[in-house]
């Protein structure tokens, strides 16, 4: 397969494919002839689609390569394999209070906002650092 269809198959572009070549997370692709066209396998589909999945759970590419390391260790311990997710569960479970906390403060902010005519906004004034000081000139 060329790196078209090696992309329309993996649902990996082929941009990232050969970004994922150059930082070594895949080995580099066969060339065919002289060496001017990439050649891929099933198995090559297989791998990119790893890693697409990977991606798609939120993934690193560090992490994703060691996943990879781990998928194709057969002799790995599944103890390993978990402990990276649960890692990942944790960083996502930290994620998502930072997230729900900057979602509260901008509902917040909107809130107390009369979203009229006139210039005085108290979403840029906490943007800006106004709002911080409370009316104290500070």
């Amino acid at each position: 397969m060329n790196i078209g269809e090696v992309a329309r198959a993996s649902g990996v572009s082929a941009k990232m494919i050969r970004y994922y070549e150059s930082i070594g997370l895949i080995e580099a692709a066969k060339r065919k002839g002289s060496g001017a066209y990439r050649v891929y396998s099933d198995g090559d589909v297989h791998v990119l689609r790893f890693i697409r999945r990977s991606r798609d759970l939120g993934f690193t590419v560090a992490e994703i390569a060691n996943l990879l390391r781990l998928w194709q260790d057969r002799r790995r311990a599944s103890a390993d394999v978990k402990s990276l997710v649960t890692a990942k569960i944790a960083d996502l479970d930290t994620r998502i209070e930072e997230l729900l906390s900057m979602k509260r403060t901008l509902e917040h902010l909107a809130m107390n906002c009369n979203g009229d005519h006139r210039p005085d906004c108290p979403i840029l004034d906490d943007l800006s650092g106004k709002a911080c000081c409370h009316g104290n000139g500070g």
